[in-house]
């Protein structure tokens, strides 16, 4: 891969726009966008603070499942990095209000014919 195919700015544009959408479904608790968002397949990953979840199935449970309120967070450090036009990764930190542990989240975005979707999330907390 060669500089020029690293983030083009018609494709990070595209990528920034679908991760600040999961965003805003995340904090208002949009089950149905954060469940389009993600990829719809068996071999989906979310691996969370306090849970591992293997398959859409998994992740739509974990998400029907999860409470809607204190969901509000502040992103930091967000760093969106595409390849080429269909591959990405973003990275961000987050905070909480009242909650002094710093969160992670990484998500690999694929670009599929639906349009981009995860294909494989982590999130983790910091002390």
């Amino acid at each position: 891969m060669t500089p020029e195919h690293i983030d083009r700015p018609a494709v990070l544009a595209e990528v920034t726009a679908a991760f600040y959408r999961y965003e805003q479904a995340l904090i208002s608790n949009d089950v149905e966008v954060l469940d389009e968002l993600f990829w719809h397949d068996k071999r989906t990953v979310r691996l969370g603070a306090g849970e591992n979840l293997y398959g859409i199935d998994e992740i739509r449970a974990f998400r029907a499942a999860r409470p809607s309120k204190g969901l509000e967070r502040e992103l930091r450090n967000t760093v969106i990095t595409t390849f080429g036009d269909d591959y990405a990764v973003c990275s961000t930190e987050f905070t909480r209000e009242g909650v002094e542990k710093i969160g992670r989240q990484q998500q690999t975005w694929v670009r599929l014919p639906c349009g981009w979707r995860i294909v494989a999330a982590q999130v983790s907390l910091m002390s």
